[in-house]
């Protein structure tokens, strides 16, 4: 049989892709906050709404509505929220119950629904269906509620389950529910299934009464409807998967949600180093990314979140991180440099060098930047609304926090998208065989809502909300489109979290797995084998480089002119008389020809010196140079890194097969 889901997903026979979407009335996008570009599959989710109100010809017989919308983490849920509150006030609600299972939540969406001042708030600053203007306002029950405007109940699911059935004066009771229309909206409404799942998981009795209470508002009145937003349904269980065949509405999973490129790209970057020195190499790669987006005129602040295992190493780690930053030397950046063989690392000394920022100046402004006053630290579930607010706002301009010290703080309904790297400061893993245990399932959740996309343009034409450099894998700007998350060396460890983010599906499966067995060969000591074939015609072949020489020449479209420079010198050079200084720094500009990267391809290369200098590698590539005499004979700086920067692409390209393979290759996060 199949679901609702899936007959939606057959139902516009002409094939056409903006089917649901033309079934959204404008004045759902006329109310919604000009800033939020409503993307592709949040129409759709919009329209199949719509559509099943409307023309769905199959609904459930006579019982309340009940929908599910399964979509993945930082897919704009509330957004879609928003949107049907202002289709059903159209239709004749005005009574809404939002519920979640976190009062953390409750906060965020009160921002999202009641305060226009907030950056979040998802509404028109004026709310309105053809002449009628309305109003949004929090009630404590729906008795007295104004008939003309949207009444919403903020509730954790323990609360209403305990207001409902321990009444107090004042308070939203079962009789508000009786014969009225009410919309009960769910968020992270997986909590909310303990009942069904009774069979397969132990639960208390009060946690499995929350659904009853569900049940028993949604079925207090035949025109009440139950909309449910999570990301994690667990649909795999029977239980689930029956009771959703014919609510779920649309699933669109993270898989889906990344393959649109909505969210950053995830490197796993591995240092068997200390915690202070593993969390410095994080804290340089921030401090990069905000030189980048300076550089473009971006006002965007990038975040860190430190996790400790306990509260207790969490505040130990706090005071050695201040105290180390406060103690800062250079020392401590050049041992990074010198010593961290990872392509952002280097990318990130080489970007500082070019543009004159010194290690000393560098040292400086680390200090004010991470000064104790610009960290927060949120361990409990205790702490501060100071500091509720804070850690929800951290995208905010006036907001200087840079770092967040936390325990379990990426968990449901946090929601930052400047957050670039997570450094984990344990080294445990609970695996049993080969499944990925609790702790990697949920640190690769973690990292799931840590990969939420940064929006940002730089020209126009660029779109605004998604990746996009995938196909530009020189462009500097990649590494603001990616989430880093820090770990000891345990490559064990790593193969299951990349087991788990598969999984989940925050990390795409790898379609092809290439093995490169080093073989002894004669004449080559250390490339493996099966890359001779490709490195031999590299080694013979003589590269053709031309010159601009400065010359011009023209004539009229329509009439032949001589296009071809006279005058012209050809020499021959091998790389190794154009000095390693220039290869090497040509190197630095290509991701691909990051040591991380060639160890990869080369797995017995030693050094980035030895494939310089080896006849197994650049040691026997020729080249010959074409330009006007005076040049070639006495190639400048410029013209030798230039020759060399196009060689080593045509190089990589040769290495890759192909485009997609040197994609795949030259992106590859070093583990």
């Amino acid at each position: 049989m199949q679901t609702l889901n899936q007959l939606l997903n057959e139902f516009p026979k002409t094939g056409d892709p903006d089917f649901y979407k033309a079934h959204v009335p404008a004045f759902i996008y006329s109310n919604l906050k000009e800033r939020f570009s409503v993307r592709s599959y949040q129409q759709e989710a919009f329209g199949r709404f719509v559509f099943y109100w409307n023309e769905y010809t199959d609904k459930p017989g006579e019982v309340p509505a009940q929908l599910l919308y399964h979509m993945a983490t930082g897919s704009g849920k509330t957004l879609i929220m928003a949107g049907l509150i202002i289709y059903l006030y159209s239709k004749g609600y005005r009574n809404f119950l939002f519920f979640v299972n976190s009062s953390g939540i409750i906060d965020k969406t009160k921002d999202n629904f009641l305060n226009r001042s907030s950056s979040k708030y998802l509404f028109a600053e004026y709310i309105s269906i053809g002449e009628k203007q309305i109003r949004i306002n929090e009630v404590d029950n729906f008795q007295t509620a104004g008939e003309d405007d949207i009444n919403i109940v903020f509730s954790t699911i323990q609360g209403l389950h305990s207001r409902l059935n321990i009444p107090r004066e004042g308070g939203i009771t079962y009789d508000d529910f009786d014969n009225k229309k009410i919309v009960l909206i769910s968020d992270e409404a997986h909590h909310i299934n303990a009942e069904t799942k009774k069979g397969n998981e132990p639960y208390s009795e009060e946690v499995i009464s929350w659904e009853g209470t569900v049940n028993r508002i949604l079925t207090a009145g035949k025109d009440n409807i139950l909309l449910e937003f999570t990301a994690t349904a667990d649909l795999s269980i029977p239980e689930i998967e029956k009771k959703y065949s014919d609510k779920l509405i649309y699933d669109y999973p993270l898989r889906q949600f990344r393959r649109d490129g909505y969210s950053k790209e995830v490197k796993v970057l591995q240092a068997d180093l200390p915690s202070f020195e593993r969390c410095l190499q994080a804290v340089v790669l921030s401090q990069y990314r905000r030189k980048l987006f300076e550089k473009y005129k971006k006002r965007i602040k990038p975040v860190l979140l430190f996790k400790s295992k306990t509260i207790k190493e969490s505040q130990a780690f706090f005071s050695e991180f201040t105290s180390g930053i406060k103690t800062l030397q250079v020392s401590s950046l050049e041992k990074i440099k010198k010593t961290i063989h990872e392509e952002a690392i280097e990318k990130t000394f080489y970007y500082f060098e070019a543009n004159n920022i010194t290690l000393e100046n560098l040292v400086t402004e680390l200090k004010e930047d991470f000064s104790p006053d610009k960290l927060i630290s949120v361990n409990s579930k205790e702490e501060s609304e100071q500091k509720q607010l804070a850690v929800n706002s951290l995208e905010d301009e006036t907001n200087e926090y840079r770092a967040v010290f936390a325990v379990d703080k990426l968990n449901e309904g946090w929601d930052v998208l400047n957050l670039f790297d997570i450094v984990r400061l344990y080294d445990t893993k609970d695996n049993r065989g080969a499944k990925p245990g609790q702790t990697s399932m949920s640190e690769a959740q973690l990292i799931g809502r840590g990969a939420r996309y940064c929006p940002f343009q730089i020209t126009a034409e660029q779109q605004y909300d998604g990746r996009k450099f995938d196909d530009d894998i020189n462009n500097e700007l990649r590494i603001c489109e990616e989430l880093y998350y820090h770990s000891a060396y345990n490559p064990r460890y790593i193969r299951e979290l990349n087991t788990a983010m598969e999984e989940i599906g925050i990390k795409a499966k790898d379609i092809e797995k290439r093995t490169r067995k080093p073989k002894a060969q004669p004449g080559s000591s250390s490339a493996p084998g099966d890359l001779l074939p490709f490195l031999k015609p590299i080694q013979d072949k003589l590269f053709a480089v031309d010159l601009k020489t400065g010359r011009t020449n023209s004539g009229e479209l329509f009439n032949s002119f001589n296009s071809e420079p006279t005058g012209r010198k050809e020499q021959e050079y091998s790389f190794a008389e154009f000095g390693s200084v220039i290869i090497r720094k040509a190197m630095s500009k290509l991701p691909f020809y990051y040591y991380a990267n060639l160890k990869t391809i080369f797995p017995q290369l030693n050094s980035v010196a030895e494939f310089i200098s080896s006849a197994d590698y650049l040691g026997k590539v020729r080249l010959q140079v074409s330009g006007l005499p005076e040049q070639v004979i006495a190639l400048s700086p410029a013209e030798k890194l230039a020759a060399t920067l196009k060689i080593l692409q045509e190089m990589a390209a040769v290495l890759c097969h192909d485009k997609t393979n040197l994609k795949n290759i030259a992106t590859s996060p070093a583990y």
